[in-house]
């Protein structure tokens, strides 16, 4: 069985009583989120000799939502099995060595809260809800019992070690009660004493109570008698009962009496960095162990993560023992939650606890010291670094908020993992080392931040000054840039840190002066390349090793290319068409230094290319290049593409990390997937490869997990497709969703987060809610990391919680409008019809007044006395005036003074009745406008009769109550109505910015470009701004249309491509064309038809390159490429033709040879004839360069490459330049061979050379510069016919044979485009195997035999002298990776915790097939010595050297392989071979066939 891949596993669940436990044997197990993860502990670990013996070894996956308990079986034979209960309503029983549910119950209606597998009956599985329900289930007999003891939240339960019927249930309240399950649940005892939640029920491992000398008077609280008198039964006598509380105590209960005998109070500890507040009760988790070998004593938790050991002797004073007091640190940090014994084979008593500071621990329970930690992960794994100075150190960002540096290459402790946290607080996105200083890391996170950390001492982080708006995708060290390099050299630092974040903005950082502001580069890129269009979103940056090139990702798909120092812009690569998640430049340390031109990137499009910038960066043109063509296309994911990494140890190999839950290793020089790596449970985020090991790749995703994986242990060698890609995601899905609620889901549910582009939406892998986790949110989890003097977050992340209350909110209005509409639709009563012609009686302006003026009659003759008295007195005395205040509506007729009194009186009653548009009407009929519209501007109750009135106040007061209004109608989420008073007063600016900042982009441009000039700035960076959110929203047509307008019409073609379907691109070619951008709208029309050709949409092809008259020349590709695929389809049986091709109607003759058809459609169609203007098409077709093919090179893709070539070849012959025919006609001829397409390469030759290649020569002549070009056609034409006449030697058919085989699988590639039915794939070395001995008599052809005598062109001892000398250095090389390989393997095997499993699957892995068998083994030899393996390189090489350019510039047939094919046709027809012949392939072999290649052919044919 395979080793388990080293795991950084998730952090255990918190707040569970029970969600983590350990099987007698060794076997430990905790939940993580929705899965169980299973550590071996112990001898049986297979840890290396030095290292803690403990491994992770396994996971059990089943449930859909979080683990709320885990408790293995106890019972000898059944160690293997262990129960979980989860969120997701499920008790499920596993087997932890097959990893596979056994059977299941889901009988809870409500969330499981306590679970517990009964020590004493071997079937019995106990759990309780948080209503109260308690079911048993025993497991032998599938049966189930209901009991429902206590209408309370169940917090904890624990089954009675001595007797099988009682249990004991903790309570939230604090109430603690014991059943009898035989009893229907019936109590036997209700502990009262804690006031607060029952976290652990830990029971005496001794039954009786003669353990403990504690005498009732020693109790130090009065007893108080719970519940009804008991009497003394075997049941309930002799037993002691320990419970932990949040109440910050430990009681001790003996069940004999029914009460509390000890309380024990935990201590506060004092710690570095300041103790805990006793008042937060909120931080204490207190859970306890009772030792098996030790009813003394007793194990809890404490306040800071501390563990004490309680004598439990002396009751009367608290006496404990702290753990790991000699070691500083080893201790938790946060409060534990679980405790768990484990006993190992070798009778080790451990304790493991698990803690919210995510780490697991292991104690010695005789040293009370900590064995070993295991650390985990609370969040997505987003960024992955190995360090350049100090080998072997990882570098971990995770969604916690914490960094984690884990030294890979420990050999005392596999998990040596430091944990960094200050300064971050938020997910840290991105992480990069610093080149060439040690332990200088610089991180990025969620919210923006880029900081620097030193990783050898404990201080603080640097922060930068400068944040990016949104999350950091990619940090990179590059050299400084201006304005930061125009110091000199001692006042800027050799290396500047370049940030990358979501608003698409690439920033510069001093790391000497972070305090300082950071240089965004786009401002530089302008003004070097004098770019007046707007500059895409950058979503990615990558250095090239030298430091010299600097490549930008987009969110459009380009990768822009720039030199140093100025950011010249070399040039734009047009490949990926979605937003781009990862560029990576191959190494420089190779031994092939040209691979250090390859970039490779992946992006939103599943596909990897791989480009080859080496002439583009050695000529260094003066105005950019667009590269549309790739050297390398990695095909097989099947969802977006987040991480790549190059080998260091390999040349071209490269690891990818997708969205379709797996990583892959490729082959990219021969575009071949390898290994691919299928352990994780979510979505791949990063990948980096072992600096030490060949073999190792480690791994982070979305399922809080890194892996540490060897690729020669993989079972799969490609991405999974069809079911299994189906499979995959179905696993993904299983993950935890963050949920809003735990017990009702809302009414309305958030929409899902889209899967969209890093630059844009912040993509699903940064996203801001993760999955639920530990009990809470990933964003939680990371709160809880960074602030440990903090509460325990919510259960629901901050912002999950305002959108719920948004969309409360929502459902509220949605409410009211409803109930409005409805009471609006009631029928009027019928009894009084006479009512509805009544109007509606005003409210009265003066109701206080008129009020007291219905009086009694007294008080009104009381009125009339006072107003006299105040009327004709001359001076008014006290008891006067108090009677007028009084009676303040007599104000209507006495002085101003009092009308006054009397109208603020009225006022302030219409307010308090909610009138306040009746009080403004009393201020207006006072003359105090100025006053009222104050006092309704300062309440928002400003409305538009008041502004209406306002200009009676005057012009100043006017505007300031327009401007009032408008921030009020702001408030109100009135925007446009505010705008339109801004508008008002002639403030057009701030309206127009007042519509744009709200996003009312339309009627913000409506504004300004009616009341703003024409040329004015403001009108262009609205369309701009609108254009943008417009493009990130998907928009793209009306993005394009703001473009047009404002005049940048080279950005809306870019951003109408973006679509990449035929109709966009051919628009937005015509869009480009229109405004003059040729070479945009000539890359535009090529792609368009590019994407009609999938479709095999030939005629709307044509059109699309028609727009622009400088592809001509593609226009030629495309013709010959439609008549060369016509002419395959009618080789093809009807059945298997494509009937969906929309040919041309000259496509669709069969009149003459196709090179004629060729010919006379380029005539009439195109009107190319003269040689003139054969010169002119093929001047242009010879600036586009198209890669080498590989076996892997798509088909339809080759058919296009092919026809380039004979093209050229074509327009060559036309305009009579020879020289230039057939080296192109030759490189036609390669590709199909380098491709392993016979059939093709041989309709090239039957189609344009049916003749064969004689008349060629005769054009050339002998002293022609292209002669060793012709030689190697020629070799290439008689190498096919020689196939051809072995295959007719056979047996009646070819299917047969092995070329037909792979041709089968060619034609299922691409069905229909397949050139014949019998389609090969020719091998250096593979020989035909007939079906059936060729019969007696048979005799070759007079046409074959003269074949057979011209092949003395293919056996040239010069070429099988260079091609040998070749295939020994391949060997030579293959030999010394292997032997590197090899060696680190057997170091690594020493320090590895694998080490005593890993032989066997080693080996069984080294003879897979996909691995290259080893030399030494495969001859049967001892392996050759380093001296002589340099030695034979050494000479190969000089051997090399010494051949001429001209016979080393074109390939030739491998000359053994000619010669093993024309001995094989000897052998099947005797005398058809001139036997001079015959020795000389026997010469040439036994001369040059040493090499690995051909020794066994070699031997087979002497024997």
């Amino acid at each position: 069985m395979k080793p388990e891949p080293r795991t950084l596993p998730p952090s255990p669940n918190w707040y569970c009583a029970r969600c983590s436990d350990a099987a007698p044997g060794g076997i430990f197990g905790f939940a993580a989120r929705t899965s169980v993860f299973l550590v071996r502990v112990g001898p049986g670990a297979g840890a290396s000799p030095g290292a803690p013996p403990f491994r992770v070894v396994g996971e059990l996956v089943g449930h859909t939502e979080r683990v709320s308990g885990l408790t293995f079986s106890h019972h000898p034979g059944q160690y293997n099995l262990c129960a979980t209960s989860s969120d997701d309503g499920t008790v499920k029983i596993w087997d932890v060595e097959t990893k596979a549910v056994v059977t299941e119950h889901s009988l809870h209606q409500h969330t499981i809260s306590a679970l517990h597998w009964s020590p004493t009956v071997k079937d019995l599985i106990v759990s309780g809800d948080e209503k109260g329900v308690v079911f048993c289930y025993w497991l032998n007999r599938n049966d189930s019992q209901h009991l429902f003891t206590e209408p309370r939240t169940i917090f904890c339960l624990t089954c009675s070690p001595h007797h099988e019927d009682l249990v004991a249930i903790g309570y939230k309240d604090g109430i603690v009660v014991i059943i009898d399950i035989s009893k229907k649940g019936e109590v036997i005892h209700r502990l009262r004493g804690h006031d607060d939640e029952i976290h652990s029920i830990a029971w005496c491992p001794l039954s009786g109570e003669d353990c403990l000398s504690i005498h009732q008077e020693e109790n130090s609280e009065p007893s108080i008698p719970n519940g009804k008198l008991i009497t003394e039964t075997p049941i309930t006598k002799g037993c002691y009962l320990a419970t932990g509380s949040k109440d910050q105590t430990i009681r001790i209960w003996s069940c004999s009496r029914g009460r509390g005998i000890m309380v024990l109070k935990l201590p506060f500890l004092k710690r570095r960095g300041g103790g805990v507040d006793p008042t937060v009760k909120e931080r204490l988790w207190l859970t306890l162990h009772w030792p098996k070998n030790q009813p003394t004593q007793l194990v809890s938790s404490c306040f800071g993560g501390e563990l004490l050991l309680w004598d439990l002797t002396q009751s009367w004073r608290r006496k404990y023992t702290l753990f790991s007091t000699s070691a500083e640190g080893q201790n938790h940090s946060r409060i534990v939650f679980n405790l768990c014994p484990l006993k190992t084979e070798d009778g080790k008593q451990l304790l493991l606890s698990t803690s919210m500071d995510r780490d697991v621990k292991c104690w010695d329970m005789a040293t009370l010291e900590c064995c070993w930690t295991l650390p985990s992960l609370g969040g997505f794994a987003y960024s992955l670094a190995f360090s350049p100075v100090d080998m072997g150190c990882l570098a971990i960002g995770v969604g916690d908020g914490m960094i984690r540096v884990w030294n890979t290459l420990s050999i005392k402790n596999n998990y040596d993992v430091k944990n960094f946290w200050q300064g971050v607080k938020s997910k840290v996105t991105a992480l990069c080392w610093h080149p060439n200083k040690e332990g200088c890391l610089a991180f990025g996170t969620d919210d923006g931040k880029v900081g620097l950390y030193d990783t050898c001492s404990n201080k603080p982080p640097q922060i930068s000054s400068t944040y990016h708006k949104k999350t950091v995708y990619r940090l990179a060290w590059g050299p400084p840039v201006p304005p930061m390099s125009l110091g000199g050299e001692g006042d800027r630092p050799s290396l500047t840190l370049y940030s990358c974040g979501g608003e698409g903005i690439v920033l510069q950082h001093n790391p000497w002066k972070l305090s300082g502001e950071a240089f965004d580069i786009n401002k530089l890129v302008r003004d070097t390349n004098s770019i007046r269009y707007k500059l895409p979103v950058h979503t990615e940056i990558s250095w090239k090793g030298d430091g010299k090139v600097m490549a930008l990702g987009n969110e459009d798909g380009s990768i822009e290319i720039f030199q140093v120092p100025n950011l010249k812009l070399l040039c734009t690569i047009q490949q990926h068409h979605k937003l781009v998640n990862a560029i990576v430049w191959h190494h420089e340390h190779g031994s092939r230094p040209e691979l250090s031109y390859l970039l490779a990137s992946g992006s939103n499009n599943a596909v990897i290319y791989v480009h080859n910038l080496r002439t583009v960066l050695e000529s260094n043109p003066e105005s950019p290049v667009t590269i549309t063509e790739p050297f390398r296309t990695l095909s097989g994911h099947t969802a977006k593409v987040t991480s790549l990494a190059w080998s260091p140890h390999h040349d071209g190999r490269l690891v990818s990390a997708c969205y379709d839950g797996t990583a892959q290793v490729w082959d990219a020089l021969r575009e071949e997937p390898l290994f691919n790596f299928r352990g994780h449970r979510g979505r791949l985020l990063c990948v980096a490869w072992s600096p030490v090991d060949p073999e190792c790749i480690y791994s982070g995703a979305d399922d809080f997990c890194v892996y540490r994986w060897l690729t020669s242990m993989q079972d799969h060698s490609r991405p999974p497709q069809g079911k299994k890609c189906i499979e995959l995601e179905k696993k993904r899905l299983s993950q935890p969703k963050a949920k809003l609620k735990k017990k009702k889901k809302p009414t309305l549910r958030l929409p899902a987060k889209q899967d969209s582009s890093i630059g844009n939406e912040e993509e699903s892998v940064r996203e801001n809610s993760g999955p639920v986790e530990n009990g809470v949110s990933d964003q939680d989890a990371e709160e809880e990391a960074q602030e440990p003097e903090l509460p325990p977050s919510p259960v629901v992340s901050g912002e999950a919680v305002s959108c719920t209350a948004v969309s409360l909110g929502f459902e509220k209005s949605k409410v009211t409008v409803s109930s409005k509409t409805t009471s609006l639709k009631k029928e009027p009563p019928k009894e009084k019809p006479e009512a509805l012609l009544k109007k509606r009686k005003a409210r009265s302006m003066l109701p206080l007044s008129t009020s007291l003026d219905h009086r009694s009659k007294e008080e009104l003759h009381r009125d009339c006395l006072v107003l006299a008295t105040a009327t004709h007195a001359k001076e008014l005395n006290e008891d006067v005036s108090a009677d007028l205040e009084e009676r303040f509506h007599l104000g209507l007729f006495t002085d101003r003074a009092t009308l006054y009194r009397m109208m603020e009186t009225e006022g302030k009653g219409h307010l308090e009745s909610g009138h306040p548009e009746l009080f403004h009407q009393l201020m207006l009929w006072k003359g105090d406008l100025k006053g009222v519209l104050q006092v309704a501007a300062e309440r928002g109750e400003l409305t538009d009769s008041l502004v209406a009135v306002a200009p009676v106040a005057g012009y100043s007061v006017w505007l300031w109550a327009v401007e009032a209004f408008a921030k009020q109608l702001c408030f109100q989420d009135q925007y446009v109505k505010a705008a339109s008073c801004l508008l008002s007063i002639h403030k057009v600016y701030e309206a127009v910015e007042l519509l744009k900042s709200n996003h009312f982009y339309r009627e913000a441009i409506a504004v300004a470009k009616a009341r703003l000039r024409p040329e004015d700035p403001v009108l262009k960076d609205l369309y701009l701004s609108w254009g943008s959110v417009l493009e990130r929203d998907g928009h793209y047509a009306i993005a394009a249309k703001c473009y047009l307008g404002a005049t940048s019409a080279y950005d809306a073609a870019k951003v109408l491509a973006r679509k990449g379907d035929a109709a966009s691109l051919r628009t937005a070619a015509e869009l480009a064309s229109i405004a003059g951008e040729s070479e945009l709208a000539a890359s535009l029309a090529l792609r368009c038809a590019q994407e009609l050709l999938l479709v095999k949409n030939w005629v709307g092809a044509q059109e699309a390159l028609g727009l622009h008259e400088s592809l001509q020349g593609q226009r030629l590709v495309f013709s010959l490429l439609e008549l060369l695929c016509r002419h395959l389809e009618e080789k093809q049986p009807p059945e298997v033709r494509s009937p969906s091709s929309v040919y041309h109607p000259w496509a669709t003759g069969s009149e003459g040879t196709l090179v004629q058809r060729v010919t006379s459609v380029w005539r009439s169609a195109f009107s190319v004839d003269t040689p003139e203007q054969c010169r002119a098409a093929l001047q242009k077709l010879q600036d586009v360069k198209y890669p080498s093919a590989t076996s892997n090179t798509p088909f339809r893709q080759l058919l296009l490459h092919v026809c380039h070539d004979l093209t050229l070849a074509m327009l060559s012959q036309q305009a009579a330049s020879w020289e230039e025919a057939v080296p192109a006609l030759l490189q036609a001829v390669l590709r199909s061979y380098t491709s392993g397409n016979f059939t093709l390469m041989q309709e090239i030759y039957s189609a344009f050379l049916p003749g064969g290649c004689d008349h060629l020569r005769d054009k050339l002549g002998d002293l022609s510069l292209a002669t060793a070009a012709f030689k190697s056609l020629e070799a290439f034409f008689i190498y096919g016919q020689l196939y051809e006449v072995w295959w007719s030697l056979c047996g009646p058919g070819p299917e047969s044979s092995i070329w037909v085989k792979s041709t089968v699988s060619a034609e299922q590639r691409e069905p229909d485009d397949s050139a014949s039915d019998k389609d090969t794939e020719p091998g250096a070395t593979a020989q035909p195997q007939s079906s059936q001995p060729p019969g007696p008599g048979l005799r070759l052809s007079g046409e074959s035999e003269r074949l057979l005598s011209a092949c003395r062109e293919l056996f040239s001892e010069r070429h099988a002298s260079l091609q040998t000398s070749q295939r020994t250095v391949a060997e030579v090389q293959e030999t010394l990776a292997e032997m590197i390989r090899q060696h680190q393997k057997s170091q690594l095997c020493k320090a590895t915790a694998n080490g005593p499993n890993r032989d066997d699957p080693g080996q069984e892995a080294e003879q897979a097939p996909s691995q290259p068998q080893s030399p030494s083994r495969e001859e049967g030899n001892a392996p050759v010595s380093l001296p002589e393996l340099t030695r034979r390189l050494t000479e190969a090489n000089e051997r090399i050297a010494e051949f001429p350019e001209s016979i080393k510039a074109w390939p030739f047939p491998d000359v053994l392989e000619c010669c093993l094919v024309l001995l094989h046709i000897g052998s099947q027809c005797p005398g058809a071979v001139n036997p001079e012949m015959q020795q000389q392939a026997q010469k040439l072999l036994q001369k040059y066939g040493h090499t690995r290649t051909y020794r066994r052919h070699c031997q087979s044919l002497r024997t």
